[in-house]
């Protein structure tokens, strides 16, 4: 990716999203730019900002929430704690990927989240259906964990792994959402076009 890649659609708030999937999102906090790898995530301010970008925060009373946490240790150690949790999901991801289940450590830290940090579920009327919701009550950082580990349950059971991928030409991942599946690239802004320029000036050359 280049640093001109900031400029389009396929970021928001200084944050990439072009995975369909708001947990590979948080995977590609750590993209490759023009300097090298880069760590997006560079403090709990950061975080929220993720955090309200993706939508996995949405609510008036969620967003003050998280915005009291600004400054505090505690929201520090649980970034710190999140950060490595995101590598040891691209390990997993990455064994989806080339066909693989993931390891049974992290299926067994998945779950181990899910039962400290659980959802709520509750249902409501609304135009004139009963819905199932779920939500989070955010009284700590730590019950950020809720999304996260829930948003990873989904992608470990997704009925079409062979979906999950990885960007040909760099290293942000993707579910591939088209309706033949053939999707290579992470975005056609980024690396997309930039793959078909050179494949062209190739040819070109060799002509």
């Amino acid at each position: 990716m280049n640093a001109a890649a900031h400029k389009l659609n396929d970021w928001k708030d200084g944050f990439l999203f072009v995975a369909n999937r708001p947990i590979l999102d948080f995977l590609n906090t750590k993209p490759v730019l023009a300097d090298g790898p880069t760590e997006l995530l560079t403090d709990v301010r950061a975080l929220e900002r993720w955090m309200v970008a993706s939508g996995m925060i949405n609510s008036i009373r969620d967003r003050a929430a998280v915005r009291k946490w600004r400054d505090s240790a505690e929201a520090e150690a649980f970034l710190k704690q999140l950060i490595t949790f995101r590598e040891r999901l691209r390990e997993a991801v990455l064994r989806i990927e080339s066909g693989k289940l993931p390891g049974d450590a992290f299926v067994s830290e998945v779950n181990s989240l899910l039962l400290q940090h659980p959802q709520l579920t509750s249902l409501h009327k609304r135009d004139g259906k009963l819905i199932r919701e779920t939500r989070v009550e955010l009284h700590t950082p730590s019950d950020l964990w809720a999304l996260i580990a829930n948003g990873t349950a989904n992608l470990l059971v997704e009925k079409e792994p062979s979906r999950v991928r990885k960007c040909e030409s760099c290293v942000v991942h993707f579910f591939d959402t088209s309706k033949k599946g053939s999707r290579r690239w992470c975005s056609m802004n980024i690396c997309g076009n930039k793959v078909k320029v050179a494949a062209y000036q190739q040819r070109k050359r060799a002509n």
